[in-house]
């Protein structure tokens, strides 16, 4: 049997089953159809119910396509075509709006023969027919005057019905409905009228005064008129008491309540090792216990994920605000994550019970039940504590309707749809806290020598007060163990969630519930977001590793934030708690089918990386032959529009690319590992993320040589090799580049070739070994220009200037400079430009062309800066000094090395020493002989630290005057 709605969302029905009704535009032709009731539409009719005056050209067309999905989806017969037009004839009790109107006729008849009762129920049957606004979403002019037409009936139907409520004598309990009710509809005339009748008739004539001089002041405001003339007569009436507008004797079928000697107090008992959190039990307290403004319902909602504390906390808070609630405290378990959640309607009806309502008493229908309970709570101060809510739609019903009382909501999912409350999303425990929680449980004794141990298993734990709770309780059982059993148990992840699981507490079962309600494709984007080692995700990612457009892949991320199985880390940003994280891996090992689909996913995460990184690189080095080199898939990255938004991503994402490489390299799939940490290699440089580059590039070459995959170890060796001549330790650079270019040779790749002599070249001119530096260099441009790679080959042409700087004649290094100059300034490559100019600098330094050489370093500065080479804007402002002092510019000369020294990362301590030498030089010559002597002497402790011994004048005579040990 076919049913349909249309006072709330246009649906249809099948035994029950919702069927799938298209786009709005379908709705809107449905909606259509449904409102005649059986009766022809013509086409043009539907074009403009639907489009209004502007159709589309293939309005017509788009018709009769509409109408033939919809008659495929319904029985047949049920959609009729007559003379061009359509219609839907239907059982008189298939369609809402039928029955509603049925109902409300019924209602009418019952009213002419002085049966109120039977009146109320009727139209209170009706009334229930509506799910929020008719025609939701329904776009369209016809829709949009349907919509006001069913909302002023609406209206009407209410009217009615609190009419009849107001005669059965129940005057009390439609008072709060009938405050937010006029607040919604302010010049509706009517229900001002009933509200002052209730006020009064409920004792409360000032307040129905106040109404009608509100109503007054608001229509001369707003209209311009006065008020009705059964308006005014109320008011006079109840001016001079009128005896007649005294409440009519209640009949038999009129609710009473009577009220309980003991007021309820059903407050689950607080944990007695409550831990922590005092600062926030004190706000939520505060915002309980506060006066309030009038009218306003203090609802406190607390949400997170599981086993974070929510019931234990808001528990906690009611029995300390029960002071502040003298007329009682109700609670219930709504059992939001069970199959069949508590309803709200039987909720109700154990609240009206426990505030003195006999069971006669109690109305059938879950609005009247909501409006009784509000209206026993009109006068009192109780706390409502609703634990563990599915959704707002759930609690609404529930809540109190005045500033009086107050509720606590705790829940999985965030309560935005609930106007006014006040969201609280719960965290885990500070380290301390929990530190604090498992001794109180275990007993300071079993672990006042074992803190270390204890941090390492509430960290373990990830600060989770039921994982403390279930880990404590175990160690509390077995007085054989000690912490640091436990800990070593919990210390292997795979095994981690098995283990925090005591009688019938476990973390994964806890967090099951939650997974259990996520609908599929929420379910899939929960496992495998999983999946990725990062510590956070990026939308743009996250859409990678989903196969998803990013718009969608942004809703999927906020919906599982919503159910509090995601965290929001920062705008664009989201992450998982580590406990929830080894579930949702364990869920992808459970459920995800095929099996390859978790390494589908995590191979488009690395395609997105590497392509983005690829993107990045070749942005930064227009022309470079490296990304011809790489693995880069067909998969689109990200596009940037500049150099400077495409760095900010690559050390933005540095922590997340980094985890991806190694986890690949983990995997077996140590190519694309070591092509991504290739062309991540400006993260070597950048001195934040060097450590981590570090522990990767080692673990990508471990990894390929263990493989014997000789072409991803060569180029992870010469990525290390970057991140080692970027922090000074050259010997070992030295070491891997020779590797390097060994295993290239082997396996024919001319990537690492080149770069591997570029970079010993590199390592010998710093050692002051110009022989080889020059040979290495010769020997890297042959390579680049085999390779085609113009870019090498300025790169080497830098490098082979400073060489001759030191080994010919004073000029001799300008002229391969200006060389590379000229082919980075043809590729428009700014960051090489720079570093080019900075050889040139030199070169033009020891020429004795300072100013020359400053112009030169100078823009290399710029563009350094611009780059975030942090690396090399301090050795500019080192070079920079060391020109300003060659020209006797020694102010400007402290001022750069002092800049150099702030920045912090100058590759290691020699060159530190250096930078202090030149600025102790400067500061001698301007006369500051104290500050000259703690600098050399702070560089010759660097000096002699790494092994190295200075020669320069300044030691020489330092060391004869006696000023320093030589």
């Amino acid at each position: 049997m076919l049913r349909f709605s249309v006072l709330g969302p246009v649906r249809i029905w099948r035994d029950n089953e919702p069927l799938p009704s298209g786009t709005p535009q379908q709705h809107a032709l449905l909606a259509a159809l449904l409102l005649r009731e059986g009766r022809t539409a013509t086409a043009s009719e539907l074009i403009d119910a639907i489009w209004g005056e502007d159709p589309p050209q293939q309005a017509l067309a788009t018709i009769r396509t509409y109408a033939s999905r919809l008659r495929k989806m319904l029985d047949p017969g049920i959609l009729a075509t007559e003379s061009g037009g359509y219609a839907i004839r239907t059982p008189a009790d298939s369609l809402d709006l039928g029955i509603a109107r049925r109902l409300a006729a019924d209602a009418d008849r019952a009213r002419a023969a002085g049966d109120h009762a039977l009146a109320h129920t009727l139209i209170a049957r009706a009334l229930d027919l509506w799910e929020g606004e008719p025609l939701t979403g329904v776009p369209g002019p016809h829709a949009d005057t349907e919509r006001a037409r069913l909302a002023e009936w609406r209206l009407q139907l209410l009217e009615i019905r609190i009419d009849l409520e107001l005669q059965a004598g129940r005057h009390a309990e439609t008072v709060s409905e009938l405050v937010s009710l006029a607040a919604a509809h302010p010049l509706r005339e009517r229900l001002r009228e009933l509200l002052m009748l209730a006020l009064y008739r409920s004792g409360r004539q000032a307040e129905a005064l106040a109404v009608y001089a509100d109503t007054r002041r608001l229509l001369a405001d707003e209209l311009g008129v006065d008020p009705t003339r059964e308006l005014i007569t109320l008011h006079a009436r109840i001016l001079r008491a009128d005896p007649e507008l005294a409440s009519p004797m209640a009949s038999h079928t009129a609710i009473t309540t009577t009220l309980v000697i003991a007021p309820p107090a059903q407050l689950p008992a607080t944990v007695p090792d409550f831990t922590g959190r005092d600062a926030l039990i004190a706000e939520l307290r505060g915002i309980l216990s506060g006066t309030g403004g009038a009218g306003r319902v203090r609802v406190l909602a607390l949400s997170a994920f599981a086993g974070v504390g929510k019931t234990t906390l808001a528990v906690h808070v009611a029995h300390a605000a029960r002071a502040d609630f003298p007329d009682g405290q109700l609670y219930v378990d709504l059992q939001g994550n069970a199959p069949r959640p508590a309803e709200p309607e039987t909720v109700l009806a154990a609240f009206l019970r426990a505030l003195g309502a006999a069971d006669e008493a109690i109305p059938d229908t879950p609005a009247e039940r909501s409006a009784l309970f509000r209206s026993m709570l009109d006068s009192r101060r109780l706390l409502v504590l609703l634990d563990n809510a599915r959704d707002a739609a759930q609690v609404q019903p529930l809540l109190p309707g005045t500033g009086r009382s107050a509720a606590v909501i705790t829940s999985r999912v965030r309560m935005m749809a609930l106007p006014g409350a006040h969201l609280v999303d719960l965290d885990v425990m500070s380290p301390e806290e929990a530190r604090l929680l498992f001794t109180r449980i275990v007993g300071h004794e079993r672990v006042a020598a074992e803190r270390h141990a204890v941090l390492d298993v509430v960290g373990a734990c990830g600060f989770l007060p039921l994982a403390i709770r279930i880990a404590a309780a175990r160690l509390a059982a077995r007085r054989t163990w000690t912490v640091s059993v436990l800990a070593a148990k919990l210390a292997d992840e795979r095994r981690r969630l098995d283990e925090l699981q005591a009688g019938d507490l476990a973390v994964k079962a806890a967090f099951e519930l939650g997974y259990g309600q996520l609908e599929p494709a929420q379910a899939r984007a929960f496992r495998l977001l999983g999946l990725a080692d990062g510590p956070d995700i990026s939308t743009a990612a996250a859409a990678a590793v989903l196969d998803l457009p990013e718009y969608e892949a942004e809703d999927m991320l906020e919906s599982l934030v919503d159910a509090s199985l995601l965290e929001s880390a920062a705008p664009g940003r989201y992450r998982y708690h580590d406990l929830v994280r080894l579930y949702a891996r364990a869920c992808a090992e459970r459920d995800e089918q095929p099996a390859s689909g978790q390494a589908a996913a995590l191979s488009r995460l690395v395609d997105f990386y590497l392509a983005t990184a690829a993107a990045v690189y070749a942005l930064e080095r227009p022309g470079d032959r490296l990304v011809e080199h790489l693995s880069v898939p067909r998969r689109a990255g990200l596009v940037f529009e500049d150099g400077s938004e495409a760095v900010d991503w690559l050390y933005g994402e540095a922590a997340c690319l980094l985890a991806c490489v190694r986890q690949q390299a983990a995997a077996g799939s140590v190519a694309q590992a070591a092509d991504l940490l290739w062309a991540a290699k400006d993260l070597a440089d950048a001195g934040a993320d060097a450590s981590q580059y570090e522990t990767t590039a080692t673990a990508v070459r471990e990894a390929a040589r263990a493989a014997g995959d000789a072409r991803a170890e060569a180029r992870a060796r010469i990525a290390y090799t970057s991140l080692l001549l970027a922090s000074g330790r050259f010997e070992q650079a030295d070491q891997e580049a020779r590797l390097a270019v060994q295993l290239a040779h082997a396996c024919g790749d001319p990537l690492p070739v080149g770069a591997g002599l570029h970079d010993r070249g590199v390592i010998a001119a710093y050692q002051n070994r110009h022989a080889e530096a020059e040979r290495f260099l010769t020997e890297a441009l042959g390579a680049y220009r085999a390779d085609r790679n113009r870019l090498g080959e300025a790169g080497a042409l830098s490098v082979l200037s400073r060489v001759r700087v030191e080994t010919g004649g004073p000029s001799d290094g300008i002229e391969p400079a200006r060389r590379a100059l000229a082919i980075f300034s043809a590729m428009g490559l700014t960051l090489r430009e720079a570093n080019c100019r900075y050889a040139l600098g030199i070169a033009l330094t020891q020429a004795g062309r300072p100013a020359e050489a400053l112009e030169e370093l100078s823009k290399a500065l710029t563009l350094f800066h611009e780059h975030q080479q942090r690396l090399w804007e301090g050795m500019t402002n080192f070079r920079i000094a060391e020109t300003h002092l060659a020209a006797r510019q020694y102010e400007a000369a402290a001022l750069h090395a002092e800049r150099a020294l702030a920045l912090g990362s100058l590759g290691g301590e020699r060159r530190r020493a250096g930078v202090l030498t030149v600025l102790g030089r400067a500061w001698d010559r301007l006369g500051r002989n104290e500050e000259a002597r703690g600098c050399w002497s702070e560089a010759l402790s660097i000096y002699e630290r790494v092994g190295d011994r200075p020669e320069t004048t300044d030691f020489r005579e330092l060391a004869t005057s006696g000023l320093i040990t030589v």
